[in-house]
């Protein structure tokens, strides 16, 4: 099998290489395992990359968990812990969290998280590894156990710091480049937090005020009109094609975006295709203040916020950056407070 890293596109190489000088020897054994591979046909972008309203890059599923697992070696240097964050979206289906939204969990976005253990044990490949390297899939299927890798919001761990990192690189909007990237991730340490628990934290006030202003811009771009649309849109196909028993949850686990995107273009129920060509080719969205009729319009109030306020450094203190920071103070209640019209809508009818 052809060897990932080899393979990879030259900027997103560059990104790996700074987030970790070292891939551990093991890593490429769990990568070409069919499960995660699965993952290398999905983008984290929820669908909304094949809309003429995006311009971001191409970053895969694969790609996320595989920078995950990275941060995760290069502060910790443990194996268990690298694959949990490897495996942590080893159950996300085509088009990511508009699932979620198909299954109405827009304020947690963790609707499909339940299926990790069943596919890791499902995983004769997986399984296989995990008895050679003897680790117990409990010390594995749950990345939320281990604090470098996840924790709640608002403070930072490799997932919320891997995906602000590639999403300002490309992957939502190009707002930084590789070297700014490296500048805040040589700034970065694993710290204690007010709880006595690990965290990822930064040495320098002014670093993690530019970490804090570039998540600031990309939290309201994870929630703005256009996003929020597309992803209900995307989940109401879905939904509907599931109806008219055109496509399975199960294909949604098991298919790329790719044949699924063929399956709608190829289907005739409905105005389905018809609806999906509109959207694809769609610039931007119209707002409202009220409910459009005879429009395909969508009202998604409470959704999931995500934002970081960080440790920093003071002395021999950890203290987060809101506290000692007016500039990343008014930064994070920009994205607190961000808001949109009530309605976002396009120019057909799709019911």
């Amino acid at each position: 099998m052809n060897n990932y890293f080899e393979n990879l596109d030259e900027t997103i190489k560059q990104y790996f290489n700074i987030l970790s000088d070292e891939i551990p020897d093991f890593l490429q054994d769990y990568i070409d395992t069919p499960e995660m591979q699965k993952q290398n046909g999905i983008s984290v972008s929820c669908g909304t990359i094949y809309s003429k309203m995006y311009n971001s890059m191409w970053y895969s599923s694969l790609d996320h968990s595989v920078a995950v697992s990275l941060i995760i070696w290069h502060f910790t240097k443990d194996k268990k812990q690298t694959l949990a964050g490897l495996f942590h979206d080893i159950a996300t289906p085509v088009f990511k969290h508009c699932i979620d939204f198909m299954n109405k969990d827009y304020e947690t976005q963790e609707s499909t998280e339940e299926l990790t253990t069943k596919i890791i044990k499902d995983s004769r490949e997986i399984m296989k590894l995990l008895e050679r390297d003897k680790i117990q899939i409990e010390e594995v299927n749950n990345y939320h156990i281990y604090p470098i890798a996840d924790n709640d919001t608002p403070q930072l761990a490799a997932d919320r710091l891997e995906y602000t990192l590639s999403n300002g690189l490309g992957a939502t909007e190009k707002i930084w480049g590789l070297k700014e990237i490296e500048e805040i991730y040589k700034d970065i340490e694993v710290q204690r937090n007010e709880k006595g628990m690990e965290e990822l934290g930064f040495k320098n006030k002014e670093i993690a005020e530019k970490f804090v202003h570039t998540m600031s811009i990309l939290s309201s771009m994870y929630i703005r009109s256009k996003t929020k649309f597309s992803m209900q849109f995307l989940a109401d196909i879905m939904k509907k094609m599931s109806e008219n028993h055109l496509i399975s949850i199960n294909d949604l686990y098991n298919l790329s975006e790719k044949e699924v995107i063929q399956k709608i273009e190829n289907c005739n129920i409905d105005n389905i295709s018809k609806c999906f060509e509109l959207w694809k080719n769609a610039t931007e969205v119209n707002e409202a203040d009220s409910k459009v009729n005879d429009k395909y319009c969508v009202n998604i109030d409470k959704i999931k916020i995500r934002y970081i306020n960080p440790l920093v450094r003071r002395g021999n203190e950890f203290i987060r950056i809101n506290k000692i920071s007016n500039i990343a103070k008014t930064d994070i209640e920009k994205a607190l407070n961000y808001k949109t019209k009530k309605y976002a809508y396009l120019n057909f009818y799709f019911n």
